[in-house]
């Protein structure tokens, strides 16, 4: 039981004892729970009359580096049984440590480990984070809807679509506006969303004036309805630039369709490069260069993520006096490969649609091979702020200062993080490179996220660290912490480097 939690009668004396309970500390909340039961959270519960952390501490196995297989040295929900073992490519994670609330004490764990010859130090804790959110990258051409358009789960607002980037649509969910600064269902909700996405889970997302969308970390959105299957190559200029050299002397003429520049090989730079003739091809769109329009169409669901569904609606008349003649033929294609159509122009100059050539197939196959699959990609982004760093120095802002400088590393669950510059310390995770199940929730609401910093253990003393309170590895193994029921060990995901040795050889040697 920590200093602060609290047993409560639940009956008055001389009566039948019924329960009882003990005050959680651990967040804001500070639940009553009763033996057996867990707080509002699931993450603390009453075992035998003690508090505890019901999810196991996660400890990384990197021993893949080293060649060797991972050896399981403990399964969930086991005791602590005190073992020592072979502790050379092991990181202990925040998953599952505790918190430092109430603000006043150290983090949960602070261990001591000894890396080519030099101590190195990493504080644990599982931070509360009300300012947070995510932002969603959807590897898709369709369009979701406007920028800065309203996106709700179940209902509820929590983000919005914010700038699209090549080949992708954006979205930027929760912020503490959405999580406390709404209607209790909002934050709700908000607290919700974030914590699925933030799982690998899949969501179910509504946009304003859009579409209606499933994302989840690592897989294929689902746009109304429809499996994605991959991004585009480019613009329709930029696939021109690509794949130009394929279509010369297979066809006279190729315009490649996009909701943001539409290409014409006889007109672009790369056709005239490579001597290709004028077609007297006209295109119903603003002209920005030559061989590039813009606003062929507005965006949506159809060819190159525009509202076409013919794409000749995108041409006009064609002029004799420029090229066009009787039996031209033309390849219009998307950016994604997946619509493609063949034309030859008939005695009036009109494009007549043909079966589609087998000399052009191996190109259009080109486009689609050059596209990556269709994906959604989580990245969670918080700020640490004073309460948590309070947990590894008594002078928080030493903190700030010292992950600014490069001498602290920062991870989340052991997955590198990227840290904003300027002032404080906001960091951004790909979440796929974090354990399953790393995220929790208080219903103040906040996310709760593993947060790691390692450096070395004369720096830490230096900050102002908690000296009395740094323990060896196997120290941790031996007796656990306060607040641990049970621990894990978890094979490193394979794209993470060991964090001590990173600190080491970017940080920690950089005298």
């Amino acid at each position: 039981m920590s200093e602060l939690a609290e047993r409560f009668e639940t009956h008055d004396p001389g009566e039948k004892s019924v329960a009882e309970k003990i005050r959680c500390d651990a967040c804001p909340v500070m639940c009553y729970i009763a033996d057996g039961r867990s707080g509002a959270c699931d993450r603390y519960g009453n075992r035998d009359g003690r508090i505890v952390r019901l999810d196991p501490l996660t400890i990384l196995d990197h021993a893949a580096e080293t060649g060797q297989p991972v050896v399981p040295f403990g399964a969930e929900g086991e005791a602590w049984a005190g073992e020592l073992v072979n502790t050379g490519r092991r990181f202990v994670t925040a998953i599952g440590a505790g918190t430092t609330y109430p603000d006043y004490k150290p983090a949960p764990f602070i261990v001591s480990q000894e890396v080519e010859g030099v101590d190195l130090v990493t504080v644990v804790t599982e931070g509360i984070f009300s300012y947070c959110g995510v932002k969603v990258k959807i590897d898709t051409d369709r369009h979701i809807g406007d920028e800065t358009a309203t996106v709700r789960s179940a209902g509820e607002a929590i983000g919005h679509i914010t700038t699209g980037e090549y080949g992708s649509q954006m979205l930027s969910l929760g912020g503490v506006h959405h999580l406390t600064g709404g209607s209790k269902a909002e934050g709700r909700a908000t607290c919700d969303a974030l914590l699925a996405l933030c799982n690998k889970q899949p969501v179910e997302l509504t946009i304003d004036g859009g579409a209606s969308i499933v994302v989840q970390a690592g897989k294929a959105p689902v746009i109304d309805g429809q499996l994605e299957q991959r991004m585009r190559v480019g613009c329709g200029s930029a696939t021109i630039g690509m794949f130009a050299a394929q279509w010369r002397g297979l066809v006279d003429e190729v315009v490649v369709v996009d909701d943001h520049i539409t290409g014409v090989v006889s007109e672009h730079q790369a056709g005239k490069v490579l001597g290709w003739a004028d077609t007297g091809i006209r295109i119903i769109g603003r002209r920005s260069t030559p061989g590039r329009y813009f606003k062929v169409s507005e965006p949506g669901l159809g060819w190159g993520g525009t509202t076409i569904d013919d794409p000749l609606s995108i041409l006009g008349p064609w002029n004799a006096a420029k090229g066009a003649r009787p039996g031209l033929s033309l390849l219009m294609v998307s950016t994604t490969g997946e619509q493609f159509a063949y034309y030859e122009l008939d005695e009036a100059l009109r494009p007549i649609e043909k079966p589609f050539p087998e000399r052009l197939g191996k190109s259009v196959s080109l486009i689609e091979e050059n596209c990556e699959p269709a994906l959604c990609t989580v990245l969670f982004v918080g700020g640490a702020g004073g309460s948590l760093r309070a947990g590894v120095t008594e002078n928080p802002v030493n903190l700030t200062r010292s992950v600014q400088r490069l001498e602290t590393y920062v991870t989340v669950g052991g997955a590198p993080v990227y840290v904003w510059p300027g002032g404080g310390i906001t960091l951004m995770v790909d979440v796929s490179r974090v354990p399953d199940g790393a995220f929790g929730y208080v219903p103040t609401p906040a996310l709760v996220a593993p947060i790691e910093f390692t450096l070395r253990r004369d720096d830490y003393l230096r900050l102002g660290g908690y000296e009395a309170e740094i323990r060896s590895l196997a120290d941790v193994f031996a007796h656990g912490g306060e607040y641990l029921n049970a621990r894990r060990s978890a094979a490193a995901p394979g794209e993470n480097p060991w964090p001590p040795l990173v600190q080491l050889r970017q940080g920690g040697s950089a005298r």
